[in-house]
């Protein structure tokens, strides 16, 4: 992250300490880093708990670390007080909701991280508009060129263009929330995580079903639907939270109802199991889809 920093020109180093999962304080030009990235075993802990490992990959890992060095950016030359900055992306004290609805055909923001997180607040906003104009390779001008968004990033472009070269004020290097003043269990860490992870998972009616797999006896030596759907569960699960962003626990669950119908109705899977994985993906992705954007679904997030 640095070495993309130091490329464009932006004299900004940020401090970082392992906390309980990413984010960047308001007061202070560092990066908190979930504790599960420290070692193996805690990333495989972390996968076997939720499901996932954000960040857990070179390449993802990248893509937040640019979301959090914009924050960096942000707080360090207090950017949020310049008044194009603030027609731009909005008012940066505006308090953050707890929860919120993303509109997913908005073409007002940049899409970067999962669940369109840049419109959750002002301040995501400028952070995700940020990790995309310094990706490398970025090609932010042909991808976004008939988007509204596509203004924020010239004006990043711009505004890193006048900062080039230009050291921040000095801020002091505090943490908060570091792990070494934690008194939470892992236990306990991980129960809260999971109930926070898992609500709402997308439903899948018996009728749903039947448009895939077969009741009818003439079926009967086909494999039964449950077999498939174990067989082809991790595929499907991340095939959907990769293409909808819904969280993987929250799929798990969906699959575990799809299962628990599929043996009640002593469904059989009569075609073949690649066109049986198929099928109940595209159908877990629009009731993911239609789960997380209906007016009674909120997004949680973590600042």
């Amino acid at each position: 992250m640095h070495h993309e920093l130091d490329t464009r020109g932006i004299e900004v180093r940020a401090h970082a300490w392992l906390s309980t999962e990413w984010f960047s304080p308001h007061d202070t030009p560092g990066i908190a880093v979930p504790f599960y990235l420290a070692h193996p075993r805690l990333a495989r802990l972390e996968r076997k708990m939720v499901l996932e490992v954000e960040g857990g990959t070179v390449r993802e890992c990248m893509r937040i670390l640019r979301h959090e060095a914009g924050h960096v950016v942000q707080r360090a030359y207090g950017l949020h007080r310049r008044k194009r900055w603030r027609e731009l992306f909005g008012n940066a004290s505006k308090r953050y909701p707890d929860f919120y609805r993303p509109n997913p055909t908005s073409r007002r923001h940049v899409q970067h991280l999962r669940r369109w997180y840049a419109q959750c607040h002002p301040d995501e906003d400028f952070a995700e508009t940020f990790a995309v104009w310094l990706g490398p390779r970025a090609r932010w001008k042909k991808r976004y060129a008939d988007w509204p968004a596509l203004q924020k990033l010239q004006y990043v472009d711009e505004l890193m263009d006048e900062l080039d070269g230009v050291k921040p004020p000095p801020k002091p290097r505090t943490t908060m929330e570091p792990l070494h003043s934690l008194t939470t269990t892992l236990g306990q860490h991980y129960r809260d995580k999971q109930k926070r992870f898992s609500v709402e998972a997308p439903t899948v009616f018996d009728r749903d079903l039947l448009k895939i797999f077969s009741a009818d006896p003439a079926h009967r030596k086909a494999p039964a639907a449950t077999t498939v759907i174990r067989k082809h569960r991790a595929q499907i699960m991340h095939s959907v939270a990769r293409e909808t962003g819904e969280y993987p626990l929250a799929l798990d669950h969906a699959l575990d109802d799809v299962i628990d119908r599929s043996r009640v109705l002593k469904l059989r899977a009569p075609g073949s199991g690649q066109t049986m994985r198929r099928k109940l993906t595209a159908l877990l992705t629009a009731k993911s889809v239609t789960s997380l954007y209906s007016s009674g679904r909120r997004q949680t997030f973590a600042v």
